[in-house]
């Protein structure tokens, strides 16, 4: 299945949202269903590392629908992602958010552990992330967020966790 690219408003987002909560995508909690779920990403369409953190969660086994969006602030702020925890790209997968650059292995960990969380942050745009390739990899923290709390979730040089 190749991603698609859509235009979207603020309206459009929430009914995406509303949509993706009630899609009927399970994630159970024994097995491996991850393999099969759908990702929407929200981007600026001149944004470059986004699209290869794209192509990080497909090579990885998501599907991934792209959605070109010029108010990315709108987005994040409805998505409930703290400022502090801001980047370029915001995306849903089944009822979570995940913000910026997060590996596919924290993501399928997510899915798989299912904590009461609004999703996974990275904040920034750590270099040697995935799709921040090329300069030396730095360690970096997934931020597990929601409900005014957040917790380191895992750490990673480039896309090796530690």
């Amino acid at each position: 299945m190749t991603s698609g690219s859509t235009k979207f408003t603020r309206r459009s987002f929430l009914v995406l949202a509303g949509l993706a909560g009630i899609s009927g995508v399970n994630f159970p909690t024994t097995g491996m269903a991850f393999e099969n779920s759908t990702v929407v990403v929200f981007r600026d369409p001149s944004c470059g590392c986004c699209g290869r953190w794209v192509k990080h969660l497909q090579q990885n086994g998501f599907v991934v629908h792209v959605a070109e969006a010029a108010d990315m602030q709108s987005i994040k702020k409805t998505a409930g992602v703290p400022p502090e925890l801001a980047s370029c790209h915001t995306a849903m997968v089944g009822s979570y958010v995940i913000e910026g650059h997060v590996p596919a292995s924290a993501i399928k960990r997510l899915l798989a552990q299912k904590p009461q969380a609004r999703g996974l942050a990275v904040p920034g745009m750590p270099a040697g992330s995935p799709g921040m390739e090329g300069p030396p990899p730095v360690a970096y923290d997934v931020v597990l967020f929601g409900s005014g709390t957040s917790r380191v979730f895992a750490r990673y040089k480039g896309t090796d966790e530690f």
